[in-house]
């Protein structure tokens, strides 16, 4: 049986007005051709299902501390936004409390509530610890590493840690053994060692990212760009790639823009850093063991007298991130790169794209990129 949809069709490669996507009862796309006169709803665009590497919950739940439930609740609020890909991310956190989340996040993962898991510490370094709770922040611990991966269950897919974090190279060495991404942020490094660890990941064998870049990290300096400065020239070699959270308040649209011209769409993975605020109105939150106030869309850690604490987590999805940088001018297939990528950094081929041959994961939308339909192996989320 083969069911289709139609509308305007944006692809790796262009955007196609007027045409049918068919696909099979695998949920795999079997052709895509010009649709008929008269069938088509010019208001539909269509998008391929979107990349969420980088999050840490939504719709009021955390995936470092919620459990089973308020975790599944968060992921179905992303894909529900289009992130049919979505890793779960965990923040540092105490060994004693962080493996058992990790298994808990293995059995989303292996229920295919989400995609994998994401851990963000704790083998970062505490000068640039950003919302990550300074107590759980650790040197770099192989054998506690080693639990980790045991605990998640072969699904721990992306590790951010510090490249001056001590035993740095055996955490990169472990990560190409089990196909973890290197990601590197929360770092205070200078651009030859950020540069000497990505170059030595890329002899490894391991995908590497930025977590987050210009965030966690020392800006560009002329005399001593350090680890951004590295992550872009990288970046622009096609030896890393960089997540940018693109939602005007973590990063300035300008400066999202020159890291596209820079390094290319297809080196930049848009990622939300989302907190438990993503879909939830202003307030009172928790982002692990920290609390978080949301003002005016915007988390920053809470503090005693009532200042302006650092910026902890977002609460935009990646289709809110689409949305503000086709505004901003970039087009469409541009912003889409960006936001899909994250399936290739995975190793995920057969998705990503709407292509022949690809799962039928979609995003349908207006052309004010609100989400009308998501679609999952040519299934209809209802949820």
């Amino acid at each position: 049986m083969t069911a289709s949809i139609i509308g305007t069709v944006v692809t790796a490669d262009g955007v196609l007005e007027g045409h049918r996507i068919d696909y099979d009862a695998t949920g795999v796309i079997t052709a895509i051709v010009p649709a008929p006169d008269g069938k088509l709803d010019d208001e539909l665009i269509i998008l391929p299902g979107l990349a969420d590497i980088h999050n840490h919950g939504g719709a009021g739940e955390s995936f470092p501390t919620s459990g089973i439930e308020g975790c599944v609740t968060a992921a179905r609020h992303h894909r529900a936004h289009g992130s049919t890909t979505l890793l779960a991310s965990t923040v540092s956190m105490r060994e004693e409390v962080l493996l058992p989340q990790l298994s808990l996040l293995s059995e989303l993962a292996s229920d295919g509530e989400i995609t994998g898991i994401h851990a963000e510490g704790p083998f970062v370094n505490s000068c640039r610890c950003g919302a990550q709770d300074p107590a759980a922040i650790i040197g770099g611990d192989p054998e506690l590493f080693a639990k980790m991966i045991k605990a998640s269950r072969g699904f721990l897919r992306s590790m951010t840690f510090a490249p001056e974090t001590p035993h740095a190279r055996k955490l990169v060495d472990m990560c190409a053994e089990h196909n973890v991404v290197v990601s590197l942020g929360h770092t205070d490094a200078d651009f030859e060692l950020t540069m000497d660890m990505i170059r030595y990941a890329e002899q490894c064998g391991a995908v590497v990212t930025a977590t987050h870049l210009f965030n966690a990290m020392p800006p560009i300096h002329h005399r001593a760009p350090g680890p951004a400065a590295a992550f872009i020239s990288a970046a622009a070699r096609s030896l890393a790639h960089v997540e940018l959270i693109a939602d005007g308040v973590h990063l300035n649209d300008h400066t999202v823009s020159m890291v596209l011209d820079s390094v290319g769409s297809e080196n930049v993975t848009f990622v939300s850093d989302a907190m438990g605020a993503a879909g939830k109105a202003d307030g009172d939150y928790i982002l692990g063991a920290l609390a978080v106030t949301v003002i005016d869309g915007v988390a920053r850690l809470s503090t005693e007298d009532g200042s302006q604490g650092a910026i902890a987590g977002g609460t935009s999805r990646v289709i809110d991130q689409v949305r503000r940088q086709v505004a901003a001018g970039h087009s469409v297939v541009d912003v889409v790169r960006a936001s899909t990528s994250g399936h290739r950094l995975l190793g995920l081929n057969d998705r990503g794209d709407i292509a022949v041959g690809k799962k039928a994961n979609f995003v349908v939308c207006r052309n004010d990129f609100d989400v009308v339909a998501v679609y999952e192996n040519g299934q209809k989320l209802d949820f």
